[in-house]
This record gives C-alpha cells, sequence and structure tokens, in this order.
C-alpha cells in the first residue's frame, strides 16, 4: 500500500517538472522568434517604404515644417510648377496718360465782377507713366525671348515691361505679331543676362481628360497663379473678342483649369513640365471654360521670328462664306462642302487687289472646293489648310463656276503683320 503511494508522488513530481521546463521553452522560444521577426519586418519595410510617410505622415528624414506629396499626380503637379515658374514672366503694360489739373472759375466775372459762384474745370498739366494693364509670357530661349499672347501687346504706343519670377524688371521690345493667332514675341532688353527657360511639348499628343497646369499673373495683380484642371476638349473652333477686336480661334484647346484675367499668354503644362498650349481666353458667364492655342501652332512662328525676325504667313487673298448643309440649303447651292468667295457686310471686296486669287483668276461667286488636293470642310478649313503651306509654293485649286468644275494653279503671297 505505501510502496504504491510513493510510485504516485514520483509520477506525478516528474509530470510538473516536465511542464515547468515545456513553459519555460515556450516563453523563451517566443521573446526569441518575436526578436528575430520585429527585427526582420523593421529592416524590410525601412528598405522598400523608407521614404514614404509614417504616423502622423512624417518620414525619418522630415520635420514637422516639411510636406510629402500625398499622391503620385500631386507630387507630378508639384515638380512641373517648380521647374517652370522661373521662366514665366509677368508683363506690365504702362503709359503716358495726361495728368488732370482741377481748377476753378467764376462765371459771371466777366459780366459783373467777381462773384462767390464758382465751377470747377479741368486742364491737362503734364504727363505721367502709369500702368493701364497686364498679362502673361514666358521664357523660350536664354537670351530672354519671351512669348505672349497678340492681344497682350497690341498698344503701339505702350511700353512693356518684364516682371521675373525673382522680383527683377525689364524693358521689354516687341518683335513680332502673329498675323493670325494670338501670339507675339518679345525681346527682354538685358545684355549679358542669362535666363532660365521652360520646354515646349508636343500638343498633338494631347487627350480629352489628361491633366494640365495653367500659370499665370491672375487679374494682373497675383504673378504665377497656379490652377489645374483637365483637357476638356480639342480642335475646338470660339470667336474672341476684346474692345473692339474680334477673331475667330481655330482648332484651340478647352480646358477647365481656371483661366483668369491677366492669365493672357501664360503657358499651359502637361505633368511633365511642358508647354502644351498658350493661354489666350475664357468663356464670360461660364465657370472654368477657357482656351489655349496649342504649342505646335506656334512652333513655326517662333522658329521664323528666331531666323528672319517677322512671323510670315502664306496669303490667298480672298473673303469667303464657309459652306455646310445650311448655307447650302438656304442659297440653292450644288455642294455642301468647301468656301463661297463673296464680298462681306463690311464692304471689302471678295478678291483682294493685288492678291494670288486675284492673279490665278478666281471670280466672286465661285466656290473652292479644294486646296492642294485636300477637301475643305468645316473640320478641315481652308484657314487651316494653308498654314501647312509657304508664301512662294505653287498650289492646285478645284473650284466651283456655274456649276462646272475646274483645276487653276496660284502662287501664294505674303501675309504678315
Amino acid at each position: 500500500m505505501d510502496s504504491i503511494t510513493l510510485n504516485k508522488e514520483n509520477t506525478n513530481k516528474t509530470a510538473c517538472f516536465k511542464t515547468f521546463w515545456m513553459i519555460i521553452l515556450i516563453i523563451v522560444s517566443t521573446v526569441l522568434f518575436g526578436f528575430v521577426g520585429g527585427f526582420t519586418a523593421s529592416y524590410y519595410f525601412n528598405d522598400y517604404f523608407g521614404d514614404y510617410p509614417r504616423g502622423i505622415g512624417l518620414s525619418n528624414n522630415q520635420t514637422d515644417q516639411d510636406y510629402l506629396p500625398q499622391t503620385l499626380q500631386e507630387e507630378k503637379v508639384i515638380t512641373a510648377v517648380k521647374s517652370s515658374s522661373p521662366a514665366v514672366v509677368s508683363i506690365i503694360i504702362s503709359k503716358d496718360l495726361p495728368i488732370l489739373e482741377e481748377y476753378f472759375v467764376d462765371p459771371f466775372e466777366n459780366f459783373f465782377g467777381p462773384s462767390p459762384f464758382q465751377i470747377p474745370q479741368y486742364r491737362q498739366k503734364g504727363t505721367e507713366k502709369q500702368e493701364i494693364g497686364g498679362g502673361t509670357g514666358f521664357i523660350i530661349s536664354t537670351d530672354g525671348t519671351v512669348v505672349t499672347n497678340k492681344h497682350v501687346v497690341v498698344d503701339t504706343e505702350a511700353e512693356y515691361t518684364v516682371l521675373t519670377n525673382d522680383g527683377e524688371k525689364y524693358s521689354a521690345k516687341v518683335l513680332a505679331k502673329d498675323p493670325v493667332q494670338d501670339l507675339a514675341v518679345l525681346k527682354i532688353e538685358a545684355d549679358q543676362k542669362q535666363f532660365p527657360t521652360i520646354k515646349l511639348g508636343d500638343s498633338s499628343k494631347l487627350q480629352i481628360g489628361q491633366t494640365v497646369i495653367a500659370i499665370g499673373n491672375a487679374l494682373g495683380e497675383f504673378k504665377n497663379t497656379v490652377s489645374t484642371g483637365v483637357v476638356s476638349g480639342l480642335g475646338r473652333t470660339v470667336t474672341a473678342s476684346g474692345g473692339e477686336e474680334e477673331e475667330i480661334l481655330e482648332d484651340i484647346i478647352q480646358t477647365d483649369a481656371a483661366i483668369n484675367r491677366g492669365n493672357s499668354g501664360g503657358p499651359l503644362l502637361n505633368l511633365g513640365g511642358e508647354v502644351v498650349g498658350i493661354n489666350t481666353a475664357m468663356a464670360l458667364g461660364a465657370d472654368n471654360i477657357g482656351f489655349a492655342i496649342p504649342i505646335n501652332k506656334v512652333k513655326k512662328a517662333i522658329e521664323q521670328v528666331q531666323s528672319f525676325g517677322k512671323i510670315v504667313y502664306p496669303f490667298l487673298g480672298v473673303n469667303y462664306v464657309l459652306v455646310n448643309d445650311k448655307t447650302q440649303k438656304d442659297n440653292n447651292l450644288e455642294v455642301n462642302y468647301g468656301v463661297w468667295v463673296l464680298s462681306p457686310s463690311s464692304g471689302s471686296p471678295a478678291i483682294m487687289s493685288g492678291s494670288a486669287a486675284e492673279k490665278a483668276g478666281i471670280k466672286e461667286g465661285d466656290i473652292i472646293l479644294e486646296f492642294g488636293g485636300k477637301k475643305i470642310t468645316t473640320d478641315n478649313s481652308l484657314a487651316k489648310i494653308i498654314l501647312d503651306y509657304n508664301p512662294g509654293d505653287e498650289v492646285e485649286l478645284k473650284i466651283l463656276r456655274n456649276g462646272e468644275e475646274k483645276i487653276i494653279e496660284a502662287t501664294l503671297g505674303e501675309r504678315s503683320e
């Protein structure tokens, strides 16, 4: 009886001893594996994600004053603005304006002698240079060549000053104005000065919905104001007006990036910081409908200024009405495409004197169907087709006259500002 009881007690002691060391082994193993796992995970995540924000948004190398972009697109916008802004300039328009002085006269003095009645009058007392407007431009070469809109520098009696992003002011001279597009080229008058430049992109690669950035001197007061948006439309045709001036803008970019007064002439950028358009107009009475000239349309003009000092275009010399379904129906025409050569309501002639059209024998009432083998339509206008040619080029025209098609040859003239 006693022997059996002793064996049980020894057995229980042995079991307890094994359990105790098993628990110790589990605890030690857990601690060891936890340490090794934590060290490995820390090394892995630091290696792959060390530059990403942690905790409250700070990386290892940040202070609480720094900001790290939260998305890839946000980072691209910030980078594009930083790289481009040094080459974006404000253009200040100044002009000598009369200084008016107020004085008083007695209307009855010549009749009854001095009286207490005094009437205010005004007279000019010299002139004073005053700022009358502002716009935006961007530098395309280190010598200070600046591109802007023509309507920004339209006043031939005004003086133009360029204000750079670092706060320096320079006088600027207008080198050339585009006779067709809302484009002008200026030169900053500063010898031996190397200016930062901006890169020109390829507007033919633009897609609807693509993110774009507009930079400009908003309201002529807030320089290098940045707004972002997307390409809302391509190939738009709009009529732009300012004061007494009115022009048709063809094949331009529509964007919802805010283009405010004073932004005219500023760059429209892609996320690579390249200029894809020149901000030129906004739709009044609408929210964020702006328009920009595709940069590919102005590259040739820029090259002409750099090479020849002026911008020239091929010139046919006709006034016309674009023929479409409505024009055909309203006037009982035989075709629904081409351009109908007519005198405009302003009284100008249908065929300009001495022009290529007059020399080629084009007559009022003719419908020009094709230009250089290309059919003229609402989507492929004559103004658009002719830009592929140069002054002096010989071109074949297909015309419709009195129900009969004819082929005539014309040598294009030159049009410049």
